[in-house]
């Protein structure tokens, strides 16, 4: 009996479901953090495969009646997993009924609010999917989705921030993504620093990357917001070696490919030549580490480096002054930029 009312705050339409629109209020009403706990606790006990949904009305669908939800969490399929799904089903039945909604737009049809891999499972046993069909607004819809998914603890970081960024694209506010994903404020904002510097298409190529968490892609998303990084790792993902890579070592094998160009950049910088413009010296230069050392060649090298030693004073006073200059041009600049100076 514990069990029957788990969809209870879902059961009621709120407005016109066949259109994409957030109510502002959504998250702020009380009577929404009610849903999300309903959708919690339908979660958790959907996340048990050996358990039917208690007191709801399981019905069984033809698969073709049913289309995927307006919003993609999932950026591959985890074909192993899916093997092992489509070999349980095909021996013991579906043990989980799937969660569908009346198709917001097309009658006689449904849309998947969660379980997609179990109504594929179906489609591909040839059998018709057990389904609880409930009507619920496109805002319940991403919260019930999501939270299921959060219970099965089957989507990786990445998917999860671009699924983040896909509702505020479809102009969600930031609350109900935030109980549709189950976090605060901070690590949504860390999500969408991911999601919106991070390519969709580099993401999508790369996958889920399962064991790569949030420190590793936030580091990522800083480095390829470069334009050369960027430019690099676009045509890395087109690389044969790449695509032959499983997807958590595809992340990796980006990073190293980074980094191995950032130190080749680091020592080109490092290194130089100068001519004066009358050709009469060359000097080569090289830092590494604390040193900084100049070659001057030329049949007035040594002349000239003379020259260079004895003014080395002169020369040092003249760069501590400049120093002095720049830094204080920086602090003036960025007192003006505080509002009230």
């Amino acid at each position: 009996m514990a069990r029957r009312d788990v969809f209870a705050n879902i059961t009621k339409p709120q407005g016109d479901t066949s259109e994409r629109k957030v109510q502002p209020s959504y998250v702020a009403k009380g009577a929404s953090r009610s849903m999300v706990s309903s959708l919690n606790e339908l979660a958790e006990k959907a996340a048990l495969a050996d358990q039917n949904l208690s007191g709801e009305l399981v019905v069984e669908l033809d698969t073709s009646d049913l289309d995927s939800s307006f919003v993609s969490d999932r950026m591959t399929e985890d074909d192993a997993a899916y093997v092992e799904l489509v070999e349980a089903i095909r021996d013991r039945g579906q043990d989980s009924p799937i969660l569908v909604r009346p198709h917001p737009s097309q009658d006689g049809r449904y849309q998947i609010v969660f379980g997609h891999r179990r109504a594929r499972a179906a489609k591909d046993l040839g059998r018709k999917v057990r389904a609880v069909v409930k009507e619920i607004s496109d805002a319940e819809h991403v919260i019930a989705q999501e939270q299921e998914n959060s219970a099965r603890q089957n989507l990786s970081f990445i998917e999860r921030s671009f699924f983040a960024q896909r509702l505020l694209d479809l102009g969600y506010d930031k609350p109900t993504i935030q109980s549709a994903l189950a976090i605060d404020a901070p690590m949504l904002t860390r999500m969408l620093s991911v999601s919106s510097r991070v390519p969709e298409d580099v993401a999508t190529k790369i996958g889920p990357a399962k064991s790569i968490g949030r420190d590793r892609w936030i580091d990522f998303a800083q480095r390829v917001e470069k334009p050369s990084t960027k430019k690099l790792v676009g045509k890395l993902v087109d690389d044969e070696k790449f695509s032959s890579l499983e997807s958590d070592a595809r992340f990796e094998f980006l990073v190293a490919e980074i980094k191995k160009a950032d130190q080749l950049q680091r020592e080109a910088s490092d290194k130089g030549e100068w001519r004066a413009g009358d050709a009469s010296v060359r000097a080569e230069f090289k830092a590494t580490g604390k040193t900084y050392s100049i070659a001057l060649k030329s049949e007035e090298a040594a002349t000239f480096g003379r020259f260079i030693t004895d003014n080395l004073e002169r020369l040092h006073q003249e760069f501590l002054s400049s120093t002095k200059t720049e830094g204080k041009r920086l602090a003036d600049h960025a007192r003006l930029e505080v509002p009230g100076h």
